[in-house]
């Protein structure tokens, strides 16, 4: 299985090195300060998950964790707090009174490893799809670096994990078996909802019969972890997750700032808009649900039909960087991880998406905050990272045949 793995193991490993000298050494030293430089949003999750070890469910969404997501975001962190709390560690933020929190040497790490599970899942959509040798260290190297923006720069594991979730659950359903498929997307959406927006396109890969156990089974989660939640605490549990605060001052605001109501302390509720994008993701589930009739049908998803499966998923969870009234710059994550595996059959491809998506990475760490000014250009990286994992550069060889140019894997049936 190590061997199996290499890639991503190798690149987690690499993430770790990184992210840990980055926050700890070379980023306080280019910026001229002491302080370390740690992802602040980390902290608060930490506490929730403090919270939830010692059963005090009615303090998820209570200052200061600030918990947006669905209680699964702080459930996977429980084994950190649990190992801070036996240490006597402290989960005191960040700041001027607490400049270098030895908790980061021990979160840090676990952090970014549980973070990892994208790479991983990656990989072996990856092998799935006929991809082999090198392609697949590309596949792992130009992952890590797209994942370094939600992980060590921003503290946002529940993102990743949650992705990573999903994708295993692509796998399974790939290999004909839809009710572990479903477990997986339901515990990708108890981590972080934001995977809703590809479960329409999940959904219209699934056998018409088996579709209502599925979504069933994959409710699960979420409805068990936020009932919890709401049962000890329903005004808290209800005002933030249905809210989805976020502010305009501090983050990016887009063109789409009138579609979110203005809450207390000058945030704005993205829920309005983030049920509009769902339904838009819907509208696209249903209009290429036809493509799939075969493979759904018969529970076998050769590499072509898998290949496609991912695009679309990258592009749903894109709508969301489209369509969000206040954008930050680990939003563009999820639909960079996805296209990737998605150009991994091809070289031209891979290389050329793997490009744009650190392009986009790094892009989006601009500190602009006019409406237009740097939401729009993101916008436009994403375009071209969804047509780099799409569309094959032309190739001009002598004495090749195109066919010859860009092989494509025999198709691999589901057992």
């Amino acid at each position: 299985m190590v061997v199996r793995r290499i890639w991503p193991i190798l690149a987690t490993l690499g993430l770790i090195a990184v992210g840990m000298c980055t926050t700890v050494w070379w980023a306080p030293a280019v910026m001229g300060k002491t302080a370390w430089w740690l992802p602040d949003d980390l902290w608060g999750t930490m506490v929730a998950a403090n919270r939830m070890a010692h059963l005090d469910l009615s303090g998820l969404y209570t200052a200061p964790t600030g918990l947006v997501s669905f209680p699964g975001a702080a459930l996977i962190l429980v084994p950190l707090t649990a190992v801070v709390d036996a240490a006597g560690m402290s989960l005191l933020s960040p700041g001027a009174q607490n400049p270098h929190p030895t908790t980061w040497l021990l979160a840090g790490p676990y952090m970014i490893a549980i973070s990892s599970v994208a790479l991983f899942a990656a990989d072996a959509l990856a092998e799935r799809l006929g991809v082999t040798g090198w392609r697949r260290g590309l596949l792992a190297a130009g992952g890590a670096v797209a994942l370094w923006n939600v992980s060590a720069r921003w503290g946002h594991p529940e993102d990743a994990v949650a992705i990573g979730l999903f994708l295993y659950g692509v796998l399974a359903l790939s290999k004909g078996r839809a009710g572990r498929a479903a477990w997986l997307v339901g515990a990708a959406v108890a981590v972080q909802p934001l995977v809703l927006l590809a479960v329409p396109v999940v959904a219209a890969a699934v056998r018409g019969r088996k579709l209502p156990g599925f979504l069933l089974m994959a409710a699960v989660p979420s409805v068990v972890l936020v009932g919890a939640a709401a049962l000890a605490n329903f005004h808290a549990t209800v005002a933030e997750v249905a809210s989805q605060p976020n502010w305009p001052t501090v983050d990016h605001p887009t063109p789409w700032m009138f579609l979110a109501p203005h809450a207390a302390h000058g945030a704005v509720s993205a829920g309005p808009a983030r049920a509009l994008t769902v339904l838009i993701a819907c509208v696209c589930a249903v209009a290429v649900a036809r493509r799939w009739r075969t493979a759904r049908d018969t529970g076998q998803w050769g590499p072509a039909e898998l290949e496609d499966l991912l695009w679309w998923i990258a592009v749903a969870l894109a709508l969301r960087s489209v369509f969000e009234p206040v954008m930050v710059s680990y939003y563009v994550w999820p639909p960079l991880a996805v296209a990737l595996i998605a150009a991994s059959r091809s070289w031209r491809r891979l290389i050329a998406t793997a490009v744009a998506a650190g392009a986009v990475t790094f892009l989006s760490q601009a500190t602009w905050h006019g409406r237009w000014a740097w939401w729009a250009p993101l916008v436009a990286g994403l375009v071209l990272t969804l047509l780099a994992a799409r569309v094959a550069l032309p190739v001009r060889r002598t004495g090749l045949r195109p066919a010859e140019a860009e092989a494509e894997p025999v198709s691999v049936q589901a057992p």
